[in-house]
């Protein structure tokens, strides 16, 4: 029987979701739980791959178990698990389903601070100067009429193709800070951090955007503006046709 998997996590203490050999990873903290409940390892797929120090506040994965899981199933691993992984709710989906492969669409926040404030130090962005909240909008116009973004791409990717379907990108202001709203139905690895770096040169002037225009037109990804820290990125939310796939 096949069981999707809801769940957050704050990405500080880890290398990303998932299993790698160096550094502990979320998949590992929870597929090591599931081994104590079960008896026997047990494999957890996830719908992507977050980076390092990447936060979840919506993440959805699948394993396989038997037709009925064990009593109090969920509230024994939140009690196994560290304090910053939660698991919200478990249901069975038929075995069609795949946790990465039937998402529609991912939803990315990326948020920014103008207030440094220590205990937020690792989970948002400190912006030294307000940069240009509409210059950086002009750009997200610009961004959303393209398909291909290889200048936004870490080069040592090993991806199939470039191009995503961007659906929606946009900064808005919020209580003390900037966040930016993008998504799509792919990504590509280090994009969004790529994009949120080369907006933010937008906001402070150092590009035109003619120049934007040149960055996205040469599919280089050192032409693009440098990543930002991985510490203001959240995976917002998965978007799936539950009514094809919920049992």
């Amino acid at each position: 029987m096949r069981y999707a998997l809801k769940l957050a996590y704050k990405g500080t203490r880890y290398r990303g979701w998932q299993s790698q050999v160096n550094g502990t990873t979320i998949q590992e903290e929870i597929e090591a739980q599931f081994k104590r409940i079960f008896q026997m390892k047990t494999n957890i797929l996830g719908c992507g791959r977050t980076d390092a120090e990447v936060h979840a506040r919506n993440f959805v994965a699948h394993f396989d178990a038997g037709d009925e899981l064990p009593p109090r199933f969920l509230f024994r691993l939140n009690q196994m698990l560290p304090p910053d992984i939660a698991l919200y709710e478990v249901f069975k989906v038929n075995d069609d389903f795949h946790a990465r492969f039937s998402a529609t669409y991912r939803k990315y926040i990326y948020k920014t601070t103008f207030i440094k404030n220590p205990f937020r130090n690792d989970e948002v962005l400190f912006l030294f100067k307000k940069p240009d909240i509409n210059l950086m909008n002009k750009g997200c116009v610009e961004l959303l009429k393209h398909k291909d973004f290889a200048a936004f791409c870490k080069s040592s990717s090993d991806n199939k193709t470039t191009l995503c379907d961007l659906m929606e990108a946009k900064w808005i202001e919020v209580d003390g800070g900037y966040e930016f709203h993008v998504k799509a139905n792919r990504f590509l690895r280090n994009m969004v951090r790529a994009l949120v770096g080369t907006l933010l040169n937008m906001g402070y002037g150092d590009i035109t955007m003619e120049q934007l225009q040149d960055i996205i037109a040469s599919k280089k990804r050192s032409e693009s503006g440098k990543s930002v820290a991985a510490k203001g990125l959240y995976l917002e939310e998965i978007g799936y046709n539950w009514d094809e796939f919920r049992k």
